[in-house]
């Protein structure tokens, strides 16, 4: 693979996608986005993932001949042997055939990874991890997803399942997670959790200006936005939530690092991404108190993203260049197909 050459990182969520044409030197040449609209099914978003790789090499113009594969961070769980995605419930897609579909229509080689692993996969190779042989990514959005390096590479565990971190049990009596189980981090800590907490708080009687914020906004969800303009405007229901967040991230961090004693502990997600060392101080804070041995706890560096959003576009790229390279195992579902390109539309 020449110095020329591009690959494309994707990382598809449950509200929009994301594609990246990524060089050898790990920048991002060109990049498109939109909305995934999981309702249309697996069809209709596997069709809009192609049609956005297609308008990406399109206004590649003639570097689009350099792209040589395809890395697609999916949210949930891969069969990497067989290209399949076993199952993503925020799109709703069970034992989905992804990298063939998009193989035969593209014509690339198509990689498959859990997309929060892709993003700290990318923070390891081109953030705040860089350098780093052991570390932990904790990503907040809608959900609490996680990711682990162990000597300079992404820890998978012995069923591929590794790095399911929002779903370590911290309070065992607490409320019910959507995996079934009470207590998880992502009951306590995601976006998600926030929301809950604070409509309760609002019910019983505390003054808050969040649903507003979220009527402006034209949104009936809580978004990282609206938090952040409800801590502008010191709100005490959303400073009250976030605080409690913050407590059960820093004891997650903590855990983590007594077990790892990982170099880097990377916050992402879209409220790390909105509020930076306002969101990660607390956490930090917190994590060091629950640190068993104390001697030199700041080596273990407690960030935030440095990536943001590129952090699994990248991610999923570096996956796509080092599977070409042969320096990461090959995946037997990637698909090898004729270049084929279908004609963008207008």
């Amino acid at each position: 693979m020449g110095d020329n050459s591009l690959v494309i990182g994707f990382d598809l969520g449950g509200t929009k996608m994301h594609a990246a044409a990524v060089d050898a030197q790990g920048h991002v040449v060109h990049s498109e986005r939109q909305k995934t609209v999981a309702t249309d099914g697996a069809d209709g978003v596997i069709d809009r993932m192609i049609g956005l790789c297609v308008r990406l090499r399109h206004e590649l113009g003639p570097r689009g001949d350099d792209l040589r594969a395809l890395c697609v961070g999916v949210p949930g769980g891969v069969d990497d042997e067989r290209g399949m995605v076993d199952t993503a419930p925020n799109l709703g897609w069970s034992n989905v055939p992804l990298a063939a579909r998009l193989s035969k229509v593209l014509g690339l080689p198509v990689f498959l990874d859990n997309d929060v692993r892709v993003a700290v996969l990318g923070e390891h190779a081109y953030g705040v991890g860089k350098g780093a042989r052991t570390m932990v990514g904790i990503f907040v959005g809608t959900g609490v997803g996680g990711g682990i390096i162990v000597g300079g590479h992404a820890h998978h565990g012995g069923r591929g399942v590794a790095g399911e971190i929002g779903h370590m049990t911290l309070l065992p009596h607490g409320p019910r997670c959507g995996c079934g189980k009470r207590g998880c981090v992502e009951a306590l800590a995601s976006r998600t959790a926030m929301e809950r907490e604070a409509r309760k708080l609002i019910k019983n009687g505390w003054e808050s200006r969040i649903l507003k914020l979220m009527k402006k906004e034209g949104r009936d969800t809580l978004t990282s936005s609206v938090i952040e303009k409800a801590l502008d405007l010191d709100d005490e229901v959303m400073t009250k939530v976030l605080k409690d967040a913050q407590y059960y991230l820093g004891l997650l961090a903590g855990n983590l690092a007594n077990v790892l004693d990982p170099e880097v502990i990377v916050i992402g997600g879209g409220v790390a991404e909105r509020l930076g060392e306002r969101f990660v101080e607390p956490i930090r804070n917190h994590a060091y108190k629950h640190f068993l041995v104390q001697r030199d706890r700041e080596k273990v560096r407690i960030v935030a993203t440095e990536l943001k959003d590129l952090a699994a576009p990248l991610g999923a790229a570096f996956i796509a260049r080092q599977r070409l390279l042969g320096r990461l195992d090959s995946a037997p579902g990637a698909r090898h197909g004729t270049a084929s390109w279908p004609v963008p539309s207008a």
